[in-house]
């Protein structure tokens, strides 16, 4: 095949693209430019899309034997992703902007133009496993290595997306991908990871915050409506968020006490006890199909029309949590109800669904509902 190899100027980009090579395939790389400012550099694992990174990618290219291109789509990633997540914060959500990336820009955008100039799929390092199944469709699952599975944010994929993808990484583990590029001789072996949200170097989510939406002051009020404290803006917090609160009143019963919720109509922040965060169920929309729900032989579940059992990650290093799934077609949303109960759940954030290690779909939280409480939207 003609493979687009996407290389961010990491160690895991790099190996796939050699991998897709040594596979026998025709490879190109590109490193996507998504930084308004990439003359800035990394802080360490912080930070990416920086004219570093753009060189260890052309290096690693060159050392791999592939044409190498860098195409510029800061602005599109600046609309899709960065103006959404600052827009989610603002409107009290709380966003995977990794998660939003791929779907609009690496598995969106670029394939379709790389599909536009005659690729046949495109190549990532992301570390998730495709399995071909009988009948000619795809499933995606969970990586050989759990400590490094990104089977989460890539659950926003369809089926169409994941025929003309790649990720060979996916049955490998961490330390046999670095000894590789080291064999390889890849100048990259030993750079660190990314993490955090890659567009925040310095991992300042408040103060990035801040800067765009500006000081907007409010109340923070536990449950039952008594003030606490003042906040500088509701945008800067998280449900689950314990640190930080700046809460001068202290609790009664001299527990620590948690974001409940965030409420950007009344510029509110309430806080209670650890117990008040306990989720039951959710509902979801933006609902986002990984392939069928069922196995090879259609059932009842493959139609996506009767409840069905799944498991649920709600974040990207969370464990998965058994759930009942009933889809609404006609609303678009999926009501999740769990066997046990889950906390620090919010609103925004995105509830991917398995059946054992293979991704079922991914959805967009809108409504929880909690154990102890009545639901929050």
């Amino acid at each position: 095949m003609r493979v687009l190899a996407a290389m961010s100027g990491g160690v895991d980009s790099a190996v796939a693209a050699a991998r897709a090579v040594a596979a026998g395939h025709e490879v190109t790389g590109v490193h996507l430019a998504l930084s308004r400012n990439p003359q800035s550099f990394r802080t360490g694992a912080r930070g990416c899309c920086t004219i570093e990174d753009s060189r260890d990618a052309r290096r690693a290219a060159d050392v791999i034997g592939i044409p190498f291109y860098v195409w510029d789509m800061a602005e599109r990633f600046h609309a899709d992703v960065v103006d959404d997540f600052v827009a989610e914060y603002a409107a009290g959500r709380t966003p995977n902007p990794c998660l939003r990336c791929n779907e609009k820009i690496k598995f969106a955008a670029v394939l379709d133009k790389a599909r536009a100039l005659g690729f046949d799929a495109v190549c990532t390092g992301h570390y998730a496993r495709i399995v071909d199944r009988a009948d000619g469709g795809r499933e995606l699952h969970r990586a050989v290595d759990p400590a490094k599975d990104q089977s989460y944010v890539l659950g926003v994929l369809d089926a169409e997306q994941l025929a003309s993808s790649l990720f060979p990484l996916g049955d490998s583990l961490k330390t046999e991908v670095r000894a590789e590029a080291e064999r390889l001789g890849l100048a990259v072996a030993d750079k660190p990871d990314s993490h955090d949200v890659c567009f925040i170097a310095d991992g300042d989510t408040r103060r990035f915050l801040a800067d765009r939406l500006g000081s907007a002051p409010g109340q923070i009020v536990d449950s039952a409506g008594k003030v606490l404290g003042e906040h500088e803006g509701a945008y800067g917090y998280t449900i689950g968020q314990r640190k930080g609160l700046r809460i001068g009143d202290p609790a009664g019963d001299g527990r620590p006490r948690y974001v409940l919720d965030i409420s950007p109509v009344t510029n509110t922040v309430t806080v209670g006890t650890s117990e008040e965060l306990s989720v039951d169920a959710l509902e979801a929309a933006h609902v986002r199909w990984c392939g069928p729900v069922g196995g090879e032989t259609e059932t009842a579940a493959e139609t996506k029309t009767v409840p069905f059992a799944c498991s649920v990650q709600l974040r990207a290093h969370g464990s998965p949590v058994p759930a009942e799934a009933r889809y609404d077609e006609s609303a678009g949303t999926v009501n999740l109800e769990f066997a046990e109960t889950v906390r620090g759940i919010a609103p925004g954030q995105t509830a991917v669904l398995y059946d054992g290690t293979r991704v079922i779909g991914s959805a967009t939280i809108t409504v929880t509902r909690r154990a102890t409480s009545s639901a929050t939207a």
